[in-house]
């Protein structure tokens, strides 16, 4: 059972590129999510009143393929979560950002069969199904880039628009102070300067207030020049974080040297013509080496003079190299650590560095870009000199 669980788990959660019935699913699901998004948008018009029943019949299946995958989640929660019991894992999974976005995607659907018609309170529920729009997100890498941009950034676009209210509280006591006299029903007061300074921060021009002295005039210029320039700060801040996070992605496929870091996993068996012989005495292919060996559920660094057994697991990396020393060590994750909670992928991690395992508790994990790095990991790091 637990291994029919964990191929669910793989199924369900975004797919290697590898694993074709796993983007398979993902590739369906966002069919399925795109294609609810079309009916809800068409459903709220008239003229296709002659539809209606069509459109619905294909919102209630695709709500039906929603809630089984949500129920499928949750059956399948203590893997998204291994360090957790599996009630806490559910109920991490139900509390968690997606996790209420999945629930909020379907369930609005069935309230009017359980709640009295024309009850105005449980109709508004149906609001929520614009959150179906943010399942995409969960199906995509490159979506969650914009949210790793905007959570490593978060200080950075916190001070700007601190520097943006303090501009525009400036402006708006400011142009009061200068304008109130000459149209006191148009600067009435100070929250009448700060929508003028909204409005001029922003470059949106309204034109429903606006300066008519000289001084007003020309503080309005300044202001608007400033606000240009301010307001520019928070695009620049996502804008450089969205380059530091692609470089990340790039640095993590071997971009930097134009040569991709693949790693084979295989299980040697009794005919195998590497069982029972020392590494040292066995034909690796060219341009690459053993990085690891997983025996009885722990992890051996090969050596050469380590004899490989039957039922070995052996990891193999192909890479372009020369004579650069190879390197393996072991990093243990600890309270604090920046990496924890993230995912390999995000990691800043060298051309030269790679991670080819990690032990968590009794498992051996090789891990994938998608992995998630949790307290008490030990991550066994390759990198060359």
């Amino acid at each position: 059972m637990d291994k029919f669980r964990k191929r669910l788990f793989e199924i369900v959660q975004i797919g290697a590129a590898k694993d074709l019935l796993s983007r398979s699913f993902d590739i369906i699901i966002s069919a399925v999510i795109i294609l609810n998004i079309v009916v809800t948008f068409l459903s709220t018009f008239n003229e296709l009143g002659s539809i209606k029943g069509v459109l619905y019949g294909i919102e209630f299946g695709t709500v039906i393929f929603f809630t089984a995958e949500y129920i499928l989640r949750i059956f399948t929660a203590d893997f998204l979560y291994p360090d957790k019991t599996k009630a806490m894992a559910v109920i991490a999974f139900l509390f968690s950002f997606y996790g209420i976005i999945d629930f909020l995607s379907f369930f609005p659907f069935y309230l009017p069969f359980f709640t009295p018609t024309g009850v105005a309170v449980f109709r508004l529920f149906r609001v929520f199904r614009i959150f179906r729009l943010f399942k995409i997100n969960t199906q995509f890498d490159a979506f969650n880039v914009i949210v790793s941009v905007l959570n490593e950034k978060k200080m950075q676009l916190l001070s700007s628009v601190v520097l943006i209210m303090m501009l525009m509280l400036s402006a708006s006591m400011l142009m009061y102070g200068v304008e109130h006299e000459a149209q006191p029903e148009v600067f009435e007061n100070a929250l009448s300067g700060f929508w003028w300074s909204m409005a001029t921060v922003f470059t949106i021009g309204y034109g429903d207030i606006y300066p008519v002295t000289l001084l007003g005039k020309m503080l309005a210029l300044i202001i608007s020049f400033l606000g240009v320039g301010i307001v520019a700060i928070p695009t620049g801040i996502i804008s450089a974080g969205f380059v530091e996070q692609f470089s990340k992605l790039d640095m993590y496929k071997g971009h930097g040297e134009g040569h991709e870091l693949e790693f084979i996993t295989g299980v040697i068996n009794e005919k195998h013509k590497w069982a029972g012989k020392a590494i040292k005495d066995i034909v690796i292919p060219p341009q690459s080496l053993i990085v690891i060996v997983v025996r009885d559920g722990n992890y051996v660094t090969p050596g050469g003079n380590l004899v490989l057994k039957a039922n070995d697991t052996v990891v193999l990396a192909a890479k372009n190299y020369k004579d650069e020393d190879i390197h393996l060590n072991e990093i243990a994750m600890t309270e604090g650590d920046k990496w924890l909670g993230m995912e390999v992928k995000d990691l800043n991690l060298t051309p030269d560095e790679k991670i080819v395992m990690i032990r968590r508790g009794q498992k051996t994990i090789i891990p994938n870009g998608n992995t998630v790095i949790r307290k008490g990991d030990g991550l066994v790091m390759y990198h060359m000199d």
